[in-house]
């Protein structure tokens, strides 16, 4: 029996583009974002990165990518305008990479861009990593966990933590990966991003990094009603106090019952953890929201 889209295509001329498409080998993915429970700079390594501890935790918010073999390589983007060359995206970095090394068809990458750009959730090294897995399972290449995150961490220090996507307990530059006793499971999460852009130097030039006081992963796998006391973001204080919406931000969502509240990364996202969801949330227009259950 012919299946009935194709029977609708017969009667007119579009039949052979819709057998091109109903035979392409194509794959949807959803890279989420992340965020950092805890954020400590140490110093400054001597390959001029900066040692971190923090703890990665996924979360719901998620761009949409698309992969579909192509007789040439293109990628194109909608939703939130990507700045820079499209070449230097990590999307086509990540095809790049799995193409020196394997004879994989060419494809178009497009991407629908939903995660706020430069906001301290990971979005483009969600994208980049994403690209890895649907490339690896859309072609069959076999390859590791392990193996993927070697890739990934060519694309970028946040990149290998997204192709296991589960909480852990980083360190190194942020590519060392340890198991952290943290479930959230049942928690309700807010985040609300107030497109203030802040830049790595910007972010960096604000702080002296210095060892934590505290057992940050030890406070992590402890009580959360304790971690507004002791779990700290190293780039929050000095951030906020230059932007005032960042603080505002964390305050309201104490104001409304939050567990815990947080700037995440460099900024300028502001999450606030709850033990149910939050009645009344009220945001001003210009600031993107997400919010669901961890």
């Amino acid at each position: 029996m012919s299946h009935p889209l194709a029977n609708s295509y017969m009667e007119g001329s579009c039949f052979p583009t819709f057998l091109t498409l109903f035979f392409q080998q194509k794959m949807i993915l959803f890279p989420n974002a992340k965020i950092n429970l805890g954020l400590n700079v140490l110093y400054k390594r001597p390959d001029g990165f900066h040692a971190l501890q923090s703890c990665f935790y996924p979360v719901g918010w998620a761009d949409v990518l698309e992969i579909t073999e192509a007789e040439s390589y293109k990628f194109t983007s909608t939703g939130i305008e990507i700045p820079g060359d499209p070449s230097n995206n990590l999307c086509t970095k990540a095809y790049d990479l799995l193409k020196k090394d394997f004879d994989i068809p060419a494809v178009h990458i497009h991407l629908h861009k939903i995660v706020p750009i430069g906001a301290g959730l990971g979005g483009g090294s969600a994208d980049g990593a994403f690209t890895l897995k649907g490339l690896n399972d859309l072609f069959g290449l076999g390859l590791s966990i392990k193996k993927l995150q070697t890739y990934a961490e060519q694309l970028g220090s946040d990149c290998p933590f997204f192709i296991e996507n589960k909480p852990v307990w980083v360190t190194g530059r942020g590519e060392v990966f340890e198991p952290v006793e943290l479930d959230l499971s049942g928690k309700y999460i807010v985040l609300a991003n107030p497109g203030i852009h802040i830049s790595t130097a910007e972010a960096y030039g604000a702080i002296t990094p210095q060892e934590p006081t505290r057992n940050t992963k030890k406070e992590l796998e402890g009580d959360i009603a304790h971690w507004k006391a002791f779990v700290k973001n190293d780039f929050e204080e000095p951030i906020a106090k230059k932007y005032v919406a960042i603080q505002n931000l964390k305050e309201y969502m104490y104001q409304k019952g939050a567990v815990y509240a947080s700037m995440t990364g460099s900024g300028s996202t502001v999450f606030g953890i709850f033990d149910e969801k939050p009645l009344g949330l009220s945001f001003e227009k210009e600031i993107m929201t997400w919010e669901g259950t961890l």
